[in-house]
């Protein structure tokens, strides 16, 4: 049986997660009730088959085939029944998370995940009929490119499910760990500690945003800098996480102030416009 993926969200998560499945050949279906999100999400992924063609990481048949492989539906409950997987990626808020994860389950798909960066796992599964099928799925953005998947097994969390989130990720390419359900799991912890410290960095006059960046990219080879890095995620983002870890982990997370001061001006990073860089 081929396998059939759902997507929750036309998010920049949910279409990068809906692009790399397609691209593997899997139809996919996505669910999004905003008309705009949905039809952003096809031109989204029409551009970019054709820059996987030009790339060389797609066939010609590959990049013709892959919009036809993806539909949209209005609400989890119209995914199609006994999808192989199901990918929650919407906002980081626990109640829409609940509601979203209890009507896709309804759906009884084989595996279901969800793309959180923030949130325990365990708590999410609390609510569900089948646990033992569930598990974190942490993607990162842009997805096509970057090619580790998080996969966080929490207490209820089968052996299985863990294998079978194993064996899709390396049928879409990409590479896994598999981490506890500790908060910041392991790829979280090691990306906010090194954002933080590039902003105190920047906040004592160490060095200018770009050269901070320059340091990481030309001297460890990291492919993008921490403080653009942070602009992308969004700023707001970075100071949640940051606090958050905060409570767990103490003062080695506490946000720097220039952090707290961009977001309260409303510099939010690429989606603001300004952030550490200008967009």
């Amino acid at each position: 049986m081929a396998t059939s993926v759902g997507v929750v969200g036309a998010g920049t998560m949910g279409v990068g997660i809906a692009y790399v499945f397609a691209a593997a050949g899997c139809p996919t279906t996505v669910a999004e009730p905003d008309a705009g999100r949905s039809a952003a999400l096809l031109a989204v992924l029409g551009r970019q088959a054709a820059n996987g063609l030009a790339r060389g990481k797609l066939t010609a048949g590959q990049a013709a085939d892959l919009p036809g492989l993806v539909q949209v539906v209005p609400a989890p409950g119209d995914l199609p029944e006994g999808l192989t997987l199901v990918v929650e990626s919407v906002p980081e808020r626990l109640d829409l998370k609940h509601d979203v994860l209890a009507a896709v389950q309804a759906r009884h798909p084989a595996l279901l995940a969800t793309n959180t960066s923030a949130l325990s796992v365990d708590e999410l599964a609390g609510r569900l009929a089948r646990p033992e099928d569930f598990l974190g799925m942490h993607f990162f953005n842009p997805v096509w490119s970057l090619q580790m998947v998080e996969l966080i097994r929490g207490a209820a969390t089968s052996e299985a499910t863990i294998s079978r989130a194993q064996a899709l990720v390396t049928l879409i390419g990409k590479r896994s760990i598999v981490v506890k359900d500790l908060p910041g799991f392991a790829t979280s912890r090691l990306d906010v500690v090194a954002a933080l410290e590039a902003m105190r960095m920047l906040e004592s006059g160490v060095a200018s945003a770009d050269d901070i960046d320059t340091a990481m990219t030309v001297a460890y080879r990291h492919p993008m800098g921490p403080l653009r890095l942070s602009d992308i995620v969004g700023l707001d983002v970075r100071l949640d996480i940051a606090r958050n870890l905060t409570k767990v982990y103490g003062e080695r997370f506490a946000p720097p102030q220039v952090l707290i001061d961009k977001v309260a001006e409303g510099q939010l990073g690429q989606k603001s416009g300004q952030g550490f860089f200008t967009w």
